[in-house]
């Protein structure tokens, strides 16, 4: 199958070796903002079409249709800018990935990428993450990998190993992956600004980072990342806070309350404004083993 423009664009873009920052988008307004507004590219946050698309926690609630079909009503919106989608842990075992990157492929994404969190996954800025043994993952990237109908579709290879593991874990995994064929390489959650630079200085691959308002991560200026080498700079939730702002002024201005109760400041708290302390009770309800618990 041919390229698409968006595609070849991305891959351009690497080449230069500058610095790409894609804003996260969820819906159509925001990829047609974030097309107007000249930006080289754009990243559709699954966190992001969790909340505003079907009003939930990014928690792994979300199924690989319904993001596949967001995937494309937004490369449509964006035209030739180049989608780096999101696709969590792509939805079960290789043969469901395969079916995964088959849809995103179809729907014009220009990156599609995967993580190795257990499933279901969360957000990567939330406590509790857990991840698959490694091997398993790679088997994950070997479906993506072959299931793919053009190499310009490339696969971004995210580790969660970090938080439940230790960097040197988190480090070890993302230059296995980046063996295994993975186009490029995101070890989400670093914790510090040191430790951003020995990922930048000991990953041997194209480097992703990602950016989170209030996350576990610092926020570094692109002229530091560009410094460092790093390939491209997400940020998912900038333009989705700002739209939550501005509902969440409007309607206590309607009537009259105050909104401090209501602003988010970190992941969790935004995610609670969708329901995810309710889910989390679910979960560990249903996870409970005695079956007199009812």
């Amino acid at each position: 199958m041919p390229t698409t423009p968006a595609r070849q664009r991305l891959k351009d873009l690497l080449k230069t070796r500058e610095l790409v920052v894609a804003p996260g988008v969820f819906d159509g307004i925001s990829a047609h903002l974030t097309k107007r507004t000249g930006h080289a590219a754009a990243y559709l946050t699954g966190a992001g079409v969790a909340a505003s698309g079907f009003g939930l926690p990014d928690i792994g609630l979300v199924t690989a249709t319904e993001m596949a079909g967001r995937v494309a009503m937004i490369t449509d919106a964006l035209g030739d800018i180049p989608l780096i989608a999101d696709a969590d842990t792509g939805y079960g075992a290789p043969i469901n990935v395969v079916r995964t990157v088959r849809s995103y492929d179809a729907a014009g994404a220009a990156a599609i990428q995967l993580e190795d969190q257990v499933f279901p996954k969360r957000c990567g800025h939330l406590p509790d993450k857990q991840v698959v043994d490694a091997a398993v993952f790679e088997q994950t990237l070997a479906a993506a990998l072959d299931a793919r109908s053009d190499d310009a579709l490339l696969v971004v290879a995210r580790t969660d190993a970090r938080a439940p593991l230790g960097l040197e874990a988190a480090i070890e995994r993302a230059n296995r992956y980046a063996r295994a064929g993975a186009d490029i390489i995101f070890v989400e959650a670093p914790q510090d600004a040191g430790e951003i630079e020995r990922i930048a200085r000991e990953v041997e691959a194209p480097l992703l980072i990602n950016l989170v308002l209030g996350g576990l991560t610092p926020l570094q200026s692109a002229g530091r990342l560009q410094e460092l080498g790093y390939a491209i700079a997400i940020h998912p939730g900038n333009l989705l806070a700002q739209a939550t702002f501005g509902m969440l002024q409007s309607l206590c201005e309607l009537n009259g309350t105050d909104i401090a109760g209501h602003l988010p400041t970190t992941p969790g708290d935004f995610f609670n404004l969708v329901g995810m302390a309710e889910w989390l009770d679910r979960d560990v309800r249903y996870a409970r083993k005695d079956p007199s618990w009812a």
